[in-house]
């Protein structure tokens, strides 16, 4: 019997990260990150072969898809010991689309997915009732966007109309009631939008956010990439399905991402933001102003905001160690995102960062004198066309700026 899905986490982990073409990027490097004993949420991985299934027999499963799901989600549940759909002690899973290559166009993160209104009010009284209701919220607003095709606008207009109704600013000003009252909201534009009722199932729910990213393969943003960067249609996307972990539970609690070396000019220093009491969608939404994760970032960039390295030493510490390791063990710079859920780090993605011409150069020369790869490594990972970027001439970044004023307005030149 052919799997379909493969499963990973400290208990069992079944891929690396030589699968991607099965597991897709995000999926092969789950696997090995948990391989290497990093703390990473448990979950599982539906294979590209998948998606390639779904679109040769009109759009439809292997026959051994579900059994072989509902035998991941148990493995989850017993890791994470939470079980889906259970009222009182609920697990939540994120769900993340995973090509092979990275494919800007295709589906949008789901986070939160397994909440309704019965598993919120386990939330509630287990954790805390506002991060129950600010995480349901969140739900909605996902889930109707990226798997109902419910514009992200409907619901960020009826945010806007409440924290103004409060006098509030900041999404972390509104209270529990608040969030409450939003979630009513939010499902009565479902409902009024598709003339159905938001899922309450979560199994509904796990298959519709399943279903989203196959269909996001096909959306004409994603074949117009296929076609640019030569990416073959038959590779297909995986699925991807993990424990949530809560960047959103506190002062305790952040979410972030980071690059081992400076993506701009290459230096070997930590780069990165993050956000307290937040989760992911908040850093690259620009909902909040991020943090800098050093305090050698926030002075450079004269920030008032704290550190992460003043606020969570030993977390910071932690998540040093881990970049250090993941850079070494993949032999190139890494681009990681990450979770701290009440004091406890979380690893939820490492790849190959993206970098200038410039910054690929330097990384690439730094790490042949570090001796981590031959120069033969090197030469082979520069772009030779990137190198016409470097021969132009640019604007001397240490030069004197002087300040005109024209048409009344200010400007730095």
């Amino acid at each position: 019997m052919t799997q379909w899905v493969y499963s990973f986490g400290s208990a069992n982990s079944e891929g690396n990260a030589s699968m991607r073409n099965l597991l897709g990027g995000k999926g092969a490097n789950l696997a090995e990150m948990a391989n290497l004993g990093l703390p990473v949420p448990p979950g599982f991985t539906v294979t590209t072969e998948v998606c390639n299934h779904y679109y040769a027999n009109a759009k439809s499963y292997p026959a051994e898809l579900k059994a072989q799901v509902d035998a991941a989600l148990t493995l989850v549940e017993q890791e994470t010991g939470r079980s889906f759909g259970d009222a009182a002690n609920p697990l939540l899973v994120s769900v993340r689309s995973g090509a092979r290559v990275s494919m800007p166009g295709m589906m949008d993160t789901v986070l939160n997915l397994g909440l309704n209104d019965e598993t919120v009010q386990g939330m509630a009284e287990a954790a805390d009732e506002r991060f129950a209701w600010d995480s349901y919220r969140r739900f909605i607003q996902m889930y109707g966007d990226v798997v109902l095709g419910i514009g992200h606008h409907v619901f960020e207009e009826e945010l806007d109309i409440l924290k103004e109704q409060r006098g509030a600013f900041l999404d972390t000003e509104l209270s529990a009631e608040d969030w409450q009252e939003l979630v009513g909201i939010y499902k009565a534009k479902v409902l009024e939008e598709l003339d159905e009722p938001f899922p309450q199932d979560p199994r509904e729910q796990l298959w519709g956010a399943v279903g989203a990213v196959f269909a996001s393969w096909q959306v004409p943003r994603a074949i117009f990439y296929r076609q640019m960067n030569d990416i073959s249609e038959d590779w297909g996307t995986a699925v991807n399905v993990q424990a949530m972990v809560f960047g959103n539970m506190g002062e305790d609690s952040a979410t972030g991402v980071a690059f081992t070396r400076n993506p701009s000019n290459g230096l070997r220093e930590v780069y990165g933001e993050y956000l307290v009491n937040a989760q992911g969608e908040d850093v690259v939404a620009g909902i909040r102003t991020p943090q800098h994760i050093t305090t050698a970032a926030k002075l450079t960039h004269d920030s008032n905001l704290p550190a992460m390295e003043e606020v969570m030493p030993e977390v910071f510490g932690q998540l040093i160690a881990i970049q250090d390791r993941l850079e070494a063990h993949y032999r190139d710079m890494q681009d990681i995102e990450f979770t701290v859920e009440r004091g406890r780090l979380w690893m939820l993605q490492t790849r190959s960062g993206k970098r200038t011409a410039k910054a690929a150069l330097k990384i690439a020369a730094d790490m042949v004198e570090e001796g981590v790869i031959s120069k033969e490594d090197a030469v082979s990972r520069i772009d030779p066309a990137s190198l016409d970027q470097l021969l132009h001439p640019t604007l001397d970044p240490d030069a004197e700026r002087t300040m005109n004023t024209y048409l009344g307005v200010s400007s730095s030149l």
